[in-house]
């Protein structure tokens, strides 16, 4: 019997190797952005086009590589960084395993220019496949140059699972943001399809955040600082009135690597605990940073989760590291013993001669009987008191006009009696037999009277309920109506967002939204649907509480991209909790909720209708 067991050629073997390291093109991005770090690079220049599928350019000036290295980095388990196996517990480079230039060269046409610092010619080479179609010298600049076009291009399989291009472009926004983060020092830019996204000088940490995320972000921010023999803590987390429905905005750092752990985020969510909703989630950006010995990061092939010696330390540092910096910021509610509650913060020291002291004026020609009274006499500063006060002890005496009028309404049924009142008076209510059926209890719930006992209607999830089913009548019919705005409004997203609303905007005008692109980042909003005409919510507010909640629906529950569109905007459109309404109002509510296909549930599959029966109300009083 033959041998059935070979060695797989290094071609298919650095391809099975991609599958693992280069998921999408933002994971090429993340790993040419590492290695110019590691490089030494103090500015990173990155270009994409067509969100990465056809070319991603990394362009840096870090140290260069010789001819030899240049040939050798696209060998598999190639690398600077590793020499024994001791090192893998002193690793403080981004990148060690020499396996991301092997599986980007096996998917995809790859050239490479560099230049070491002290040499006159660089090096230029092009391989496809992993196979070098090309190496010679060249004059190039200083530092690498990297462009990868047309990624798995040999393996369509992959390619056809890729996303639409601002889903992707939207992963690498993710990936370039966590890398500029963790080197504010170095200067960063990012190009996507000749239009400039971001340009990032070097900065301080506090500045990188405002350039990534807008300069709003200036005032959400509250430093952290810790220093302890286990772990050295710093960074900013973000005040509690801007927490978001949505996570996105959570960075943790181990020795500069961007790390994702569960455990440590609860230890900052806990923190939090009593100044947020659960359903909110905190900005943080915190840098970690630990002797290297006792973490282990060669523990997934991304590099995005670390083994630590003693987790339950650092879960206990990050805790109340966060919670001293709320409290310290007087973000929450303490009690503080020392300070001043008297009133001499009050008091402004003045000289003796500047102290004017108070006097009184008075008209001593005033004659309350003068038949000529002026506009305002003390008769009329009384003029809200009944006519028969008597004025002396506080005594009111009871009108007997028409008193004769009250037995007449004896003569009427009691129907008629609660819409008569009695004679000369004015009515301020006139109850009809339809408005008396229905009532607003807490200004949440709707009661309303059925033959079998009662009814309870929750307003907020009926009114959600009406929206959703007619925004997603409008998404499929594409018949939205607009309500043209007398001033349009502009909306500033961060690129991440801006992305996500462009591959939206189809919909979003569906919607009845009259929505435009206006320069970076930016769009105009010069119409509403008509829907919410009569609200008084801004329109600027409107649009991103629309992405936000896009954004949280399908990350929660991975809804279909209108369908969640459609959620999104009922939530943030629908009358709230509190909100008072009139009797027609009320009506209306009751009537659209019972012609929607599915009034009893909620958008959120809570119902929206109780019912008590006669029965249930007769036990509760022992009947």
């Amino acid at each position: 019997m033959s041998d059935i067991i070979q060695l797989l050629p290094d071609s298919i073997a650095n391809q099975i190797a991609a599958g693992e390291v280069v998921q999408r093109p933002a994971s090429a991005v993340k790993e040419l952005l590492e290695n110019a770090i590691d490089a030494g690079a103090n500015k990173i220049q990155l270009i994409v086009k067509d969100a990465g599928k056809a070319l991603i350019q990394v362009i840096d000036n870090g140290s260069g590589m010789s001819v030899t290295d240049a040939r050798m980095c696209f060998e598999r388990h190639a690398t600077s960084k590793v020499r024994k196996a001791e090192d893998l517990f002193a690793i403080r480079t981004m990148g060690f395993r020499g396996e991301a230039m092997a599986s980007i060269a096996a998917i995809a046409q790859v050239e490479m220019k560099t230049r070491k610092h002290d040499e006159e010619l660089g090096t230029v080479i092009q391989i496809e496949g992993s196979a070098v179609l090309n190496q010679e010298p060249a004059a190039t600049a200083e530092g690498t140059s990297i462009s990868v076009k047309n990624l798995f291009y040999n393996t369509p399989a992959r390619r056809n699972f890729l996303k639409s291009n601002p889903a992707e472009m939207r992963h690498i926004i993710d990936e370039f943001q966590r890398v500029a983060l963790a080197h504010p020092a170095i200067a960063f830019s990012l190009h996507h399809d000749g239009v400039e996204i971001y340009r990032l000088p070097s900065s301080v940490l506090k500045q990188r955040i405002v350039h990534l995320f807008g300069n709003n972000y200036n005032e959400r921010l509250i430093p952290v600082e810790e220093e302890t023999s286990i772990i050295n803590l710093k960074g900013y987390i973000g005040k509690p009135e801007y927490a978001k429905k949505t996570r996105g905005e959570q960075f943790f750092f181990v020795n500069n690597r961007f790390i994702k752990d569960a455990y440590l985020n609860h230890a900052v969510n806990k923190a939090y605990e009593e100044l947020l909703a659960d359903d909110h989630f905190p900005l943080y950006v915190l840098f970690i940073d630990i002797d290297p010995a006792n973490i282990d990061v060669n523990v997934h092939p991304t590099k995005t989760e670390i083994k630590y010696l003693d987790e339950k330390s650092i879960y206990a540092i990050l805790h109340s590291a966060v919670k001293r910096s709320l409290g310290r910021f007087n973000i929450s509610p303490t009690i503080d013993f020392d300070q001043e509650t008297g009133f001499s913060g009050m008091i402004t020291h003045k000289a003796p001669e500047e102290i004017i002291p108070p006097s009184i004026s008075f008209n001593p020609d005033f004659n309350p009987f003068a038949e000529d009274k002026p506009a305002v006499t003390r008769e009329s500063a009384y003029a809200s008191f009944p006519k028969n006060y008597s004025g002396g002890r506080g005594n009111i005496q009871p009108s007997t006009k028409n008193w004769g009028s009250l037995y007449e309404i004896a003569n009427h049924s009691p129907a008629e009696q609660s819409a008569l009142d009695l004679p000369g008076q004015e009515s301020e209510h006139q109850f009809s037999p339809v408005q008396k059926q229905l009532m607003q209890l807490h200004n949440r719930y709707i009661i309303s009277q059925i033959k079998s006992g009662l009814m309870l209607i929750d307003q907020q999830a009926a009114h959600e309920r009406i929206l959703y089913e007619r925004f997603t009548l409008h998404l499929e019919d594409r018949k939205g109506a607009s309500q043209q705005s007398l001033f349009p409004q502009t909306v500033t997203l961060s690129p991440n967002d801006y992305e996500l609303a462009k591959s939206l905007l189809d919909d979003i005008k569906s919607l009845g939204f009259e929505v435009r692109e206006f320069g970076k980042n930016t769009l105009v909003i010069e119409g509403i649907p008509v829907d919410l005409g009569g609200s008084n919510i801004n329109e600027t507010q409107l649009f991103e509480h629309l992405i936000e909640g896009f954004k949280n629906s399908q990350q929660e529950l991975k809804l279909d991209k209108r369908d969640a569109l459609a959620r999104s905007m009922a939530r943030n459109s629908a009358i709230k909790n509190g909100t008072v309404l009139g009797q027609e109002e009320m009506n209306t509510l009751i009537e659209q909720l019972f012609a929607c296909k599915t009034p009893n549930f909620s958008i959120s599959g809570k119902p929206v209708i109780q019912t008590i029966g006669l029965a249930e109300l007769d036990k509760k009083f022992d009947k």
